[in-house]
């Protein structure tokens, strides 16, 4: 992992992903599956709001393991056609937005998304 962002920092980066869910929930309508896109951008949106709250009361290396538990415990559901389970998928393209926002090692990454489990 790269150096810890700070909370402030983190709270701009989640701040800045939540305008980007909420421009795209807007667009929606525009979209080939506009119930899938709107839910999938409102889970995102989702989560960057539970994970500024987090922030609000914890340190950065709190948030990020947070945001690991969370990640662990989302079914597996790639492979499966773009417009099913928006609402899992949301989730998973949040926290990974969110990794990539704090610098994760993509090993600590992978190694959370092996243990997910499977969509039953």
């Amino acid at each position: 992992m790269k150096e810890i962002l700070s909370t402030e920092q983190i709270q701009t980066g989640l701040k800045h992903y939540r305008r980007i869910a909420r421009q795209d929930m807007l667009r929606a309508g525009e979209t080939p599956h506009p119930d899938a896109f709107l839910k999938h951008a409102e889970c995102r949106r989702e989560v960057y709001t539970r994970l500024g709250a987090f922030a609000d009361d914890h340190g950065p290396d709190e948030v990020i393991t947070h945001a690991l538990e969370l990640y662990r415990t989302l079914p597996f559901v790639t492979g499966t056609p773009e417009h099913e389970h928006p609402d899992i998928k949301g989730q998973e393209n949040a926290l990974e937005n969110f990794f990539l926002l704090v610098g994760l090692d993509p090993k600590t990454r992978r190694e959370a998304r092996s243990k997910r489990p499977r969509l039953s």
